[in-house]
C-alpha cells in the first residue's frame, strides 16, 4: 500500500478551491446579469442549465477517456477553458454571449472534477475517504469564497471586474505544475508494475448489484442536488424578496451556508472512513429533512441558522457516495469519478431550469415549499449494501 501523499492532496485541495470559487463566481453574478441583461427568472435558469450541461455531459466521457489514455497535463488543459470563459463572462453584452461564457467554465469544471478526483484517490494510501474529503473541502470553501469576491469586488463596481479572477485561474495552472510531475511519476511507475505482476482488480458485489447500488447511489445524489441547486441558485433571490435585504447582504448570507457545507464535507469522508459509508449517507440525505421542511416558515434569523444546519448536514453525503461508488468499480475511478460529479451537475443544472420557472409563475417561495421534501428520498439508502468490511 502506498504512503498517503497529503502535499498532492493539498495542492489538488488548493486546486480545487481555486476551481469552485471560480465556477461559483457565474451563479454569484445572477442578480447583477438579469438587472443589466433585464432577464426572467426562466432565462436564468437556462444560463445554469448551459453551464451545467456542459459541466455534467462531458465529465463521465473526459473520465473515461484519461481511464483508457492517461494524460498527465489534463488538469491545465482544462483551468485553460476556465480561465477564457470568465475574461468573455465579463465583457459580453447578449444573453447568448452568457450561455457561451458560462459553457466554456463548464467545460474546464468538466475535465477539472473528474481528472482531480481520480489523481486524490492514487495519491490518498488507502484512506479514500479521507482524501476525497480534503480534495472536496477544497471546492466547498471555494464555491463559497465566490459569492464573498463577488459582493466586494464584482457587486459594487461591475460585471466587467469578472476578469480579474482569470488571475485565480492563471494561479491554479501553476499549483497544478507540481500535481502533473507526481502524476507523470506514478503512471510511469504503475506501467512498469504492471508489466511485472498482472494483477486483475476484484469488484466486491457482483455485477447487477453493483448496477443496482449505483442506481441507489445516483438517486440520493438527485434528491440531494435537486435541494442544494434551490439554495445555489435562488437562495439570494429569496432573501432579497421574503426579507428585503441588499444585493451584498444576501451575497454574505449564502457565504454562511456555503461554510456551513464546506465543514459538513471535511466531516463526511474521514467519517465514512470510520464507521462506514452507507451511515453517513443515512445520517447526511434523511438527516437534513426535519431542517428543510422547516425552513420556509421562519423568520430571516432562523433562515440563517438552518440553512447553515442544513448546509452542514446534507454536503457530508458526496464524499462518502462517491468513495462508496468507486469502491464498487476500483478500476474506473475516472468514469465513476466523472459520472457522479457530472450527474451532480446535471442534475443542478436541470433543477434550476425547472425552479427557475416554478419562481416565476407561483414565487420565489414556493421553490423552497416544494423543495422541502427531496430530503426524503435518503429514505433509499436502506437497499444499499454495507460495504464496510467488504473493501
Amino acid at each position: 500500500m502506498n504512503k498517503t501523499s497529503f502535499r498532492v492532496l493539498i495542492a489538488l485541495s488548493m486546486v480545487h478551491l481555486i476551481n469552485d470559487a471560480l465556477q461559483s463566481v457565474i451563479s454569484a453574478s445572477y442578480p447583477l446579469i438579469k438587472e443589466e441583461l433585464l432577464i426572467s427568472f426562466t432565462q436564468i435558469g437556462i444560463i445554469t442549465l448551459a453551464y451545467q450541461l456542459a459541466a455534467s455531459v462531458f465529465q463521465p466521457v473526459v473520465g473515461w477517456f484519461f481511464d483508457k489514455y492517461p494524460v498527465s497535463r489534463a488538469l491545465p488543459i482544462g483551468m485553460s477553458f476556465t480561465l477564457v470563459g470568465l475574461v468573455s463572462l465579463s465583457q459580453v453584452t447578449s444573453f447568448y454571449g452568457i450561455l457561451i461564457s458560462v459553457f466554456l467554465v463548464g467545460i474546464g469544471s468538466s475535465v477539472t472534477h473528474p481528472e482531480a478526483s481520480r489523481i486524490t484517490s492514487l495519491a490518498s494510501g488507502g484512506r479514500r475517504g479521507l482524501a476525497q474529503s480534503i480534495f472536496q473541502v477544497g471546492g466547498n470553501f471555494g464555491g463559497a469564497l465566490g459569492p464573498l469576491l463577488v459582493a466586494f469586488l464584482v457587486a459594487p463596481y461591475g460585471r466587467q471586474n469578472i476578469a480579474w479572477f482569470s488571475i485565480f485561474a492563471f494561479v491554479a495552472i501553476l499549483i497544478m505544475i507540481p500535481i502533473t510531475q507526481w502524476y507523470k511519476r506514478y503512471l510511469t511507475r504503475i506501467k512498469r508494475e504492471r508489466a511485472e505482476a498482472k494483477t486483475a482488480v476484484v469488484m466486491p458485489l457482483p455485477l447487477r448489484q453493483t448496477v443496482f447500488a449505483i442506481g441507489v447511489l445516483l438517486l440520493l445524489i438527485f434528491s440531494k442536488y435537486v435541494y442544494t441547486a434551490s439554495l445555489s441558485s435562488y437562495y439570494t433571490f429569496y432573501l432579497i424578496e421574503k426579507f428585503d435585504v441588499t444585493i451584498s447582504h444576501s451575497q454574505v448570507l449564502l457565504f454562511v451556508y456555503l461554510v456551513a457545507t464546506a465543514i459538513g464535507t471535511l466531516l463526511g469522508g474521514p467519517l465514512g472512513d470510520r464507521i462506514g459509508r452507507k451511515y453517513v449517507i443515512w445520517l447526511s440525505i434523511l438527516g437534513a429533512a426535519p431542517f428543510t421542511l422547516i425552513l420556509p416558515y421562519v423568520g430571516l434569523t432562523w433562515t440563517v441558522v438552518l440553512t447553515f444546519c442544513i448546509g452542514l448536514i446534507i454536503s457530508s453525503a458526496f464524499p462518502a457516495i462517491l468513495v462508496y461508488a468507486q469502491e464498487l468499480l476500483p478500476y474506473k475511478l475516472g468514469l465513476v469519478s466523472g459520472l457522479f460529479f457530472g450527474f451532480a451537475f446535471g442534475i443542478g443544472g436541470i433543477a434550476s431550469a425547472i425552479l427557475g420557472r416554478l419562481a416565476d409563475v407561483y414565487g420565489i417561495e414556493a421553490v423552497y415549499h416544494l423543495c422541502a421534501y427531496m430530503p426524503l428520498l435518503g429514505l433509499v439508502t436502506w437497499f444499499l449494501p454495507n460495504l464496510k468490511k467488504k473493501v
